[in-house]
């Protein structure tokens, strides 16, 4: 995801592709090498953050410190990572974007399951990926989870003895998220909803990483000029 946002916006007429940086080496993109010292990133109007859970606090830090506008497309925030990241970054500008998922259908398909969801009396949320992800389950199913339990009360009429732990899934929020890792997918999602004589499934199948880069150049382009110096989620940015 790094190197193919780094090929997209070295690739757009009115963005500067300007610094890139691995703690661990790689290959160059449109002339410029891979720094492993991050003070390269130094002078950059906005970083893209594609990392892992555990180092991107660390990172964001060290953005903050350089005056530079973050893009994070980093899976883990939930409620508790939020927090953290509402003590590290108080106030903007620079101001911090935070994007569980860069897929505009994803985001159209988070927003039809939150308007679904008083309607019914029960969901739950079953995530596939690639067998290289290195956490779960997804942001974006986090994000789904809490945004569906807000608008309504789960109703069922047992809640199943689990014979194996985990077999009901993790609950977040009160929905139960099942994650699924296999090499051959990419990013996919479904949303169940039940009712009395009837189900409704909102699904999502992302099978190129190029459908995320709309996404992307969009949150680069905007993240400067948002109003609050945190924000979650593409869905302000597109007005839905």
């Amino acid at each position: 995801m790094g190197r193919l946002a780094a090929e997209t916006v070295d690739a757009a007429s009115d963005l500067d592709l300007c610094a890139l940086y691995d703690p661990f080496g790689g290959t160059a993109v449109g002339g410029l090498e891979v720094a492993t010292d991050p003070d390269v990133v130094g002078g950059c109007d906005v970083v893209v953050e594609f990392t892992r859970p555990d180092v991107v606090m660390s990172n964001l830090a060290l953005w903050r410190a350089t005056g530079a506008s973050a893009v994070v497309g980093t899976s883990g925030f939930d409620g508790v990572r939020l927090a953290e990241l509402d003590a590290l970054w108080p106030d903007g500008p620079p101001n911090v974007l935070v994007v569980p998922n860069f897929s505009i259908g994803a985001v159209v398909m988070m927003r039809l399951s939150e308007l679904a969801a008083p309607h019914f009396a029960a969901a739950e949320v079953i995530e596939l990926h690639h067998d290289r992800k290195a956490d779960a389950p997804s942001g974006t199913a986090l994000a789904t989870a809490e945004a569906v339990a807000a608008s309504m009360t789960q109703q069922r009429h047992t809640d199943s003895n689990e014979l194996i732990a985990g077999a009901r899934g993790a609950a977040v929020a009160s929905i139960p998220v099942h994650a699924v890792r296999l090499p051959g997918l990419v990013a996919h999602q479904a949303v169940m909803f039940g009712g009395e004589g009837e189900t409704l499934t909102i699904r999502h199948d992302t099978t190129d990483r190029k459908s995320f880069m709309p996404g992307v150049l969009l949150g680069i382009r905007s993240v400067a000029q948002l109003e609050a110096p945190i924000t979650v989620g593409l869905a302000p940015l597109l007005g839905i």
